[in-house]
């Protein structure tokens, strides 16, 4: 058995990641997924979050927000909505974000607010925040530890 499979991280507009890795945790509706190479084969709806991945040491990592993955034995397929590395993460947008989202929660009784895009944002925010801090940046580290979440 191969050592190795091949994930892809595609969106709409663009291939994220094309890479052979050793194993992968992948974020799905209610939960992450571990894939080693020879996994079986399934398909499952993503949630969101961070989507580790190991090539060699080397841990590396990418936000994963909605779609479908596709596991194959040789192949993982991530059809994202939204996807980005951590060296493309406008973390100064991303804490503005987060601030928005906590502010909307702020004010439960407000008819205004969308409580579902609301928590969404936030999640979105958080996670792009986690992703960047653990890339080591240190601005996004203080957000990320603000908001509660490490």
């Amino acid at each position: 058995m191969a050592d190795t499979f091949t994930l892809e991280v595609v969106t709409p507009a663009r291939q994220v990641v094309r890479e052979a890795v050793n194993e992968a945790q992948i974020p799905v509706r209610g939960g992450y997924i571990g894939v080693l190479p020879g996994h079986t084969p399934l398909l499952a709806e993503m949630g969101t979050g961070e989507l580790t991945y190991r090539v060699g040491n080397r841990e590396l990592s990418c936000t994963a927000i909605g779609g479908f993955v596709e596991v194959l034995a040789d192949r993982v397929i991530v059809l994202a909505d939204a996807a980005e590395l951590a060296s493309e993460i406008d973390v100064p947008r991303a804490r503005a974000a987060l601030e928005r989202a906590q502010k909307r929660f702020a004010n439960p009784s407000d008819p205004n607010v969308d409580w579902n895009r609301a928590q969404a944002a936030l999640e979105r925010a958080q996670v792009r925040l986690q992703v960047a801090a653990k890339a080591g940046t240190s601005s996004a580290n203080a957000a990320v530890t603000a908001s509660g979440h490490s």
